[in-house]
């Protein structure tokens, strides 16, 4: 279906044709026109879909064909972090190049003159505002803006909002919003924690499940099976003909980024990096210079895994697998974009082998295992049947029957021994588990942490084999 069919306004379709936008994707095909009609809408659909425009766009040409009278905030687009919030704010502003539409994007992290011009442009009236529940919480504890003009109330990624904490957030603004309002929701999954939201938030809603549950066709998925002491290596080797590829490293945790990134700009590479620590300007620095191309490599935790929109990055590395399916999609769904292709590179661990077996299930093939550089020496088995549960990757010793029935009433006590050993070591992975890089763990003490800011300098090459 194309664009032209929707009957936007005149001048939403110039900004559109502008952009080059002609046929829809499903998830605008099936949105678009139950949002036109006015109706709550719960939609479950990925970030590359297509969902910013899916939401954006019948909105802005209802604002268009339809001003307010007063003097007022008319839409509230809720995201979860600053970065989503940004890229939601460019995309507004490309679409609405030739409409008469105001914008403010409201987010933390910055300094007090952006504070006074967020608070400024609610009070005068904007037809968007794009904010993190945070931000947008603490003007209305200051009676900054008034709410009572809302016709539109939007929720990206509704699912990492209730992940980093902030229901009552969100269960507090809808409070300030008029009852006669539309509401619109966009979540990648739908957990129960989603579906109790909708219930509270969204009224006679429509459903539309347009999730990607599966990579992209474009991404060419392989794994490197190796040692934990062999990834710095292996990374090393990938990166170390300096082509111009742009590539996005994760990791799980601040302290891998910092090494990964320290070790590559040794070795004169254009790298960056991305984590909890940096101050927002600093991050806005980052992006900028990995968007222009003056850093080729990117080396971040999951912050922005989900938030990241750029079109142009060839090659994502995870340098641990992702806790999950969820996390291992969208990260890689940072490549292959816009009808491009684009490489997944996996390093798998022996005690990560587990949990890379569910996304082989999940995904329903066995993902391509690439040798590891010679230089680099042998590589483990990939079992990960043998390999078990234990963090190390080892597998318990059992001891036979005619043991056990020698040692009698001490095997017993043994067995007691063992089970209090278990517990203990199941209470710690689970706390280990817990303490992955998430963003909003150092929403409030990373402030007045001590900030260092990187710099760089290379790029990398990760060839897609013929006839793969």
């Amino acid at each position: 279906m194309k664009f032209e069919e929707l009957g936007f306004d005149d001048s939403l379709m110039d900004g559109l044709s502008a952009m080059n936008f002609k046929e829809m994707t499903p998830v605008q095909e099936q949105a678009i026109p139950i949002i036109m009609e006015g109706k709550d809408i719960i939609a479950c659909a990925q970030t590359g879909t297509g969902k910013t425009a899916a939401y954006i766009l019948p909105v802005l040409d209802k604002i268009v064909k339809n001003p307010s009278e007063k003097v007022g905030v008319t839409a509230i687009i809720m995201a979860p972090t600053r970065e989503l919030a940004q890229q939601i704010d460019q995309q507004l502003d490309g679409f609405s190049y030739f409409v008469s539409a105001s914008s403010v994007a409201v987010y933390g992290g910055n300094d007090a003159s952006a504070w006074e011009q967020q608070k400024r442009a609610m009070q005068l009236g904007a037809d968007f505002v794009i904010a993190t529940p945070g931000r947008l919480i603490s003007h209305i504890s200051l009676d900054n803006v008034d709410f009572s003009t809302v016709k539109y109330f939007i929720l990206d990624e509704a699912d990492r909002m209730l992940d980093m904490g902030f229901y009552d957030d969100i269960i507090q603004i809808v409070k300030k919003l008029p009852t006669e309002r539309q509401t619109i929701m966009f979540s990648a999954t739908m957990p129960s924690k989603i579906k109790k939201l909708a219930e509270n938030i969204l009224k006679d809603p429509t459903f539309v499940n347009i999730a990607v549950s599966k990579p992209a066709e474009g991404v060419w998925q392989v794994a490197y099976v190796c040692y934990e002491t062999q990834k710095l290596g292996l990374i090393m080797s990938l990166f170390k003909e300096h082509k111009d590829n742009k590539v996005v490293v994760f990791s799980s945790s601040k302290s891998k980024v910092k090494e990964v990134t320290n070790a590559l700009r040794r070795a004169g590479m254009k790298v960056g990096s991305m984590h909890s620590d940096l101050e927002q300007n600093e991050r806005d620095e980052v992006m900028l210079d990995f968007k222009s191309g003056k850093l080729n490599i990117l080396i971040a935790t999951d912050i922005i895994s989900r938030g990241i929109d750029i079109d142009d990055i060839e090659v994502v590395v995870n340098y641990d697998v992702p806790h999950d399916v969820e996390d291992y999609i969208h990260r890689i769904g940072r490549t292959a974009r816009a009808n491009r292709e684009g490489v997944g590179v996996t390093f798998v661990s022996e005690k990560d082998q587990p949990k890379f077996k569910k996304i082989e299930n999940f995904i329903g093939k066995d993902i391509h295992k690439l040798p590891l550089p010679a230089e680099l020496g042998d590589a483990p088995e990939y079992s990960p049947k043998k390999t078990g549960n234990r963090p190390d990757g080892r597998r318990r010793k059992q001891g036979n029957k005619a043991a056990q029935r020698r040692d009698g009433d001490r095997s017993a006590a043994r067995n007691k021994n063992v089970e209090r050993k278990a517990e203990t070591l199941d209470t710690e992975r689970a706390n280990n588990a817990a303490s992955g890089d998430k963003p909003h763990n150092n929403r409030r003490k990373r402030r007045n942490k001590p900030r260092r800011k990187d710099n760089g300098g290379g790029a990398a090459d990760v060839k897609q084999p013929q006839g793969e």
